[in-house]
């Protein structure tokens, strides 16, 4: 195998595959990006951990056809710190190493046969029936609104997962770990033309949104079929498993009024949050909120360290409350929330509050309060 390309263009390919990479695989090769020469002076790089697989294709000048795998983490390494200029990567005979030289610069290192490399995920036939195309801009906008409070554990449980509703020019995205719940509203032009929900491991839409800074086109297409889920734009394909169950009903868990309101400016409780969160117990991450007389006081303590207080004006008439959160759940929340007021529905001590941005955007979030001691 050898081919010469571009350093960015290489460097890029990497960057977006590499995702794919195993943390702690059984297998050596799945730490390992396959390299393989096209017919069409294109190569394709692919990573997989066996449950999300990414793959995309590039062009460069094909000398020799052939194909190998190496080890991700040290490939982007090397190529990130080559100059921008051709590099050119080939293959030693009957040997599983790689050349890869850039000017004066030259690296050998030793990769795995791709006789290796689990290649049952390129057996796949996308059927055009079962695909849609919808708007990229506000499908990444909800995920990056709604996705960040889906569980982070067991990547099979429900609660891991971040729900997509299509419906009637309306994508619906929401997700929950059952201490908290995002959800979000956003219009899009679709070729959707029936009611579809999905349930996407959060970590494949987390990845997507990673990797959203290399799609150039305006829609991605989706495709499902039976349990799988894949995302394919022109030179980018990302093959997931789909979860599968009965999502808690989560707009049931949505009170539509709340007794109590209060108007907050964004920076300056994230501002508050940060500072009263220094002297927070590591164990239980709990800030007191007092809302009383127009003016919310943040406190915190730690036995062993001490304590912090902060009070900040707010527009808030009803009758004093003294709530308990994770501070982290509330900063998760308000550094999403593209507006400059986030508008607090508040109830009892220990009923959900409910943060909405103070603007036109339908954005929720639904944040369980702690009992005081």
């Amino acid at each position: 195998m050898k081919f010469i390309i571009n350093r960015d263009d290489l460097l890029n390919g990497i960057r977006i595959v590499e995702r794919a990479t195993s943390q702690k695989a059984v297998q050596p090769v799945l730490y390992n990006i396959l390299i393989e020469t096209l017919d069409n002076n294109q190569i394709r790089l692919s990573a997989t951990d066996l449950v999300l697989t990414v793959i995309t294709k590039l062009d460069a000048q094909v000398q020799e056809q052939g194909k190998i795998t190496l080890p991700a983490k040290k490939l982007n390494e090397i190529v990130s710190k080559l100059g921008n200029d051709l590099i050119t990567v080939e293959t030693e005979q009957d040997s599983p190493n790689v050349i890869i030289t850039c000017r004066k610069s030259k690296f050998d290192i030793i990769g795995i046969s791709a006789s290796e490399f689990p290649m049952d995920i390129f057996n796949y036939e996308i059927d055009d029936t079962k695909c849609f195309d919808v708007e990229l801009t506000p499908f990444l906008k909800g995920i990056r609104q709604a996705g960040f409070a889906a569980a982070s554990y067991e990547v099979s449980n429900l609660l891991s997962g971040i729900v997509c509703d299509f419906n009637n020019g309306i994508l619906e995205i929401a997700s929950t770990d059952g201490n908290r719940l995002a959800r979000v509203r956003e219009k899009i032009s679709s070729t959707i033309t029936e009611q579809t929900q999905l349930i996407i491991p959060s970590r494949t839409l987390n990845e997507l949104l990673k990797m959203s800074t290399f799609i150039d086109e305006s829609s991605i297409k989706i495709c499902k079929d039976k349990s799988t889920i894949i995302f394919k734009t022109e030179k980018i394909l990302v093959i997931s498993r789909l979860l599968e169950g009965q999502f808690p009903r989560y707009n049931q868990l949505i009170p539509s009024e709340s007794p109590k309101k209060a108007v907050v400016n964004v920076s300056q409780l994230i501002a508050a949050l940060e500072r009263v969160s220094v002297m927070v117990n590591d164990k239980t991450s709990i800030v007191k909120m007092k809302f009383a007389d127009n003016e919310l006081t943040l406190s915190a303590d730690t036995p062993d360290a001490g304590k912090s207080e902060d009070t900040i004006d707010i527009q808030y008439t009803d009758e004093e409350l003294l709530i308990a959160f994770n501070y982290k759940f509330v900063l998760d929340a308000l550094r999403i929330i593209e507006s400059d007021e986030v508008i607090i529905g508040l109830n009892a001590p220990l009923s959900a509050t409910v943060l909405r941005p103070n603007s036109e955007d339908d954005f929720i979030c639904l944040i369980m309060p702690v009992q005081i001691r």
